[in-house]
């Protein structure tokens, strides 16, 4: 019997997929992620003699996958190696070699930027030999992070608190975040004014149009009332009259394809979802989705790249396909070319449709809510890239009296171009709303009608989002496309820095951490010294740069900071000031404080232990209370569970209200009654409902969506249809039943042991079930457990 070909690939799903593509002869295995690392128990990288030989070791739990590849590749005529196509993929399949102790004639790389059958059977037909640049990349930048975190941690964890961490990125995404909020408390307030003035046309009937202040002959600001009332004095016996009429067309060029960054901060604005969530749904769509009619298919291309290039072939498609559904007139004479960004790797492709006929509409039903969400902003953002751009017919006047310039602008889309597929959001919405201008003729005459003053005062900068974070962190070379999500996740989970709503800010702690890092470590957080360090590292995999002498140089000045920063605080434990909140304790009126638990941030009294009043964290959520019209709360509940109230539960003032539900309240309202709607909670749009049973529009509980686990049943009801006090009583009241049912289970010898012995049976598959599972799920990811990037 003739032998079969091993592929090694990371996940179940893409050896699903590309098995599928490559069909007999070709055995596919997932090696779960990661199969060696550095050992978790200590530092694992040779520093004594400064050679920083690192000691990898298989990863705990990972023995059965690690045997079975082991029993494949040897029963097998050729391994190819088919890990991602970047820096961490070729080290895995360096690992894999290794660990496998696969020989060199009977191994092979391949990479796919897209998991078509086109480009899989391509691949495979063209192996190549394992990377070691990328290798040795990937392998600095682990030891860099292995350095950082095992010698710096437990600085913090001595001088602040246990549990705390320090990295390269994570560091200077956090001083990032600090810095900004050093920025909102010092910034001073200015008083500005901006004047709004409506002019009449001469002839009756012939409407009105709203002006701007501008200045004289150059733009003027005002900055007190006094100054305004000076150009109302002049202008209100003055005539107006038209100075300047400027028609033109204005081209909008259509954004190009994403890259990481850009998707993560699009999915953010558009979407609402986070770095991590996008990256996840993004590889689902790579590996592959089972499509009704075509089987298994991976919809996009990879989605890890920096680069903003698109194959000839996939252009190609693009033009004909918005030519065919769109018009010639839709197509820009030549396809459009962009350019990456300087230092960008550039080894892949720009995140693009695998197939552009594949639209999200043909695709809808056999794709998660989530997925197709995240398709269609792939794919139209693709096909938009190769449209013809928008024509804006633009129009400004310039109206002068007694010297003042005003002036009115609008722009009306003339031809929509890439318009007609997508729209490039925007971190902070905002601008002011135009008003259509009557065809006026230079030197016409006009009179003065409304004048609208109004006072204003600059604003403090605002607070990063995610999206915005990522643009910075990008924009300042910090990090790469694999990075962005696992830092900002990691920051969080720290609780250096917390969200929000959709806005990031830092606590006491990351204010501390930040403060000590940039004390003590500055090269860590410096922002030129981190972008510059991620330069370095892709000259090791360009090959020009020895990956050991990177390490060297580095650890050679962060030892010397790390043993003088032990010398200046011998015997110095740094407080973390307590986050004082707007709250004050019910019991003895001290003001609250924000504490984190098992369960996340909640507030307690400072005055512990005399005094061990706590509550949940209060967070307003759109819309009235439906039964007494109060604010409604977000809150959390003994057990860690999210749900809804009134902000009068439990008031002790006359003011009581039992309204709360585990639905989530939403901005609008309904059509037909005004109460405030409601969603079910959960991940992706959830379509609102009316909860007003007198209403028409009045949605019954069972056609809502959703569901309920079982064995919190008793728990979710209890808020709804019996208030705060019921929702407190849930788990004694289960515990009660319990004890009660315990005795009357009384049963022969004879009858008790064979029922022992299968639940026996069944606890011991349970969990025989679940390690299978935790153990899968920790080796596809022991990197980020890890990295402290």
């Amino acid at each position: 019997m003739a032998k079969s070909n091993l592929v090694i690939v990371e996940s179940p799903a893409k050896a699903k997929t590309i098995g599928k593509y490559l069909g007999p002869g070709y055995e596919v295995l997932a090696s779960m992620g990661h199969v060696r690392d550095l050992p978790k128990s200590k530092m694992g990288v040779d520093l004594d003699s400064g050679d920083f030989t690192p000691h990898y070791q298989p990863i705990p739990g990972k023995e059965e996958v690690i045997q079975t590849l082991k029993q494949a590749a040897d029963q097998s005529e050729q391994v190819y190696l088919a890990t991602d196509p970047d820096r961490e993929g070729e080290a895995i399949s360096w690992h894999l070699k290794e660990l496998l102790d696969l020989p060199d004639g009977k191994t092979s790389r391949v990479t796919f930027n897209e998991i078509t059958k086109k480009v899989v059977t391509e691949s495979i037909a063209a192996p190549r030999d394992i990377d070691q640049n990328l290798v040795d990349a990937q392998q600095a930048r682990r030891i860099l992070d292995r350095i950082v975190g095992y010698e710096l941690s437990p600085l913090l964890w001595k001088k602040i608190r246990r549990g705390l961490s320090a990295g390269r990125v994570q560091s200077v995404a956090t001083r990032l975040v600090a810095e900004r909020e050093e920025e909102i408390r010092a910034f001073v307030p200015q008083e500005y004014w901006t004047l709004e003035v409506t002019l009449n046309r001469v002839a009756p009937n012939q409407g009105s149009f709203k002006t701007q202040f501008y200045g004289r002959e150059k733009k003027m600001e005002l900055k007190s009332q006094e100054d305004v009332d000076q150009v109302l004095s002049a202008i209100r016996t003055a005539p107006f009259s038209v100075s300047k009429i400027k028609r033109q067309d204005k081209n909008r060029a259509p954004a190009p394809p994403f890259i990481t960054s850009t998707l993560q901060q699009e999915a953010s604005r558009k979407l609402n979802m986070t770095p991590r969530r996008t990256m996840s749904i993004a590889q689902q769509l790579y590996e592959g989705v089972d499509i009704e009619g075509e089987g298994t298919v991976g919809l996009i291309t990879y989605m890890r790249t920096d680069s903003l290039r698109l194959s000839d072939e996939a252009v190609a498609a693009a033009r004909a396909f918005a030519g065919a559904r769109y018009g010639q007139a839709y197509l820009p004479d030549a396809p459009r070319q962009f350019k990456a960004k300087a230092g960008a790797q550039d080894a892949h492709e720009a995140i693009r449709p695998s197939n552009v006929d594949l639209t999200p509409e043909s695709v809808r039903k056999s794709l998660t809510l989530e997925q197709y969400r995240l398709y269609k902003l792939i794919w139209s953002r693709f096909l938009a890239c190769q449209m013809a751009s928008a024509v804006y017919d633009s129009v400004n006047i310039e109206v002068t009296s007694a010297g003042y310039t005003f002036r009115a602008s609008r722009s009306e889309v003339k031809f929509p171009g890439f318009l007609a597929v997508y729209e490039e959001g925007k971190d902070e919405e905002g601008g002011e709303i135009q008003t259509r201008l009557p065809n006026l003729q230079e030197g016409e005459p006009l009179t003065l009608g409304e004048t609208k003053p109004e006072q204003k005062f600059t604003q403090p900068p605002t607070r990063y989002t995610e999206a915005t974070l990522i643009r910075a962190l990008e924009e300042k070379g910090i990090g790469r496309p694999s990075t962005y999500a696992p830092t900002i996740s990691t920051i969080m989970a720290r609780e250096y820095v917390v969200k929000d709503g959709k806005y990031l800010h830092t606590t006491p702690l990351g204010e501390v951490v930040t403060t000590l890092m940039k004390d003590k470590f500055h090269d860590i957080v410096d922002y030129a010294f981190t972008a510059d360090m991620e330069s370095r590292l892709d000259k090791v995999e360009s090959g020009e740069e020895n990956w050991k002498k990177v390490l060297g140089d580095f650890y050679q000045d962060f030892h010397q900071e790390l043993v003088q920063a032990e010398k200046d605080l011998d015997g110095t434990r740094i407080k973390v000031p307590d986050e004082v909140s707007d709250e004050v304790c019910d019991v003895c009126g001290r003001q609250l404080v924000v504490k984190s638990g098992r369960f996340g941030r909640f507030l307690a009294c400072p005055g512990f232990p005399e005094c061990t009043f706590t509550k949940p964290i209060v967070i307003q959520m759109p819309g009235k209370c439906p039964k007494c019209g109060g604010r409604i709360l977000k809150k959390t509940s003994r057990n860690g569970y999210t749900y809804y109230g009134c902000e009068y539960n439990g008031d002790k003032l006359g003011r009581a209200c039992d309204f709360m539900t585990w639905d989530v309240p939403v901005k609008e309202t309904c059509p037909e009654c005004g109460w405030t709607l409601f969603k079910k909670s959960g991940r992706g749009f959830k379509k609102p409902f009316c909860i007003n049973p007198e209403c028409p529009a009045f949605v019954p509980e069972e056609k809502r969506g959703g569901f309920r686990k079982k064995k919190t049943e008793a728990a979710d009801t209890a808020p709804a249809e019996q208030g705060a006090e019921a929702a407190q009583e849930t788990a004694p009241k289960k515990i009660a039943v319990k004890a009660e049912k315990k005795p009357a289970a009384k049963k022969t010898a004879a009858a008790k042991k064979p029922a022992a012995k299968k639940t026996t049976a069944k606890k011991t598959a349970v969990k025989k079930t679940t390690t299978k599972k935790t153990t899968a799920k920790k080796a596809a990811e022991p990197a980020q457990e890890e990295h402290h990037d």
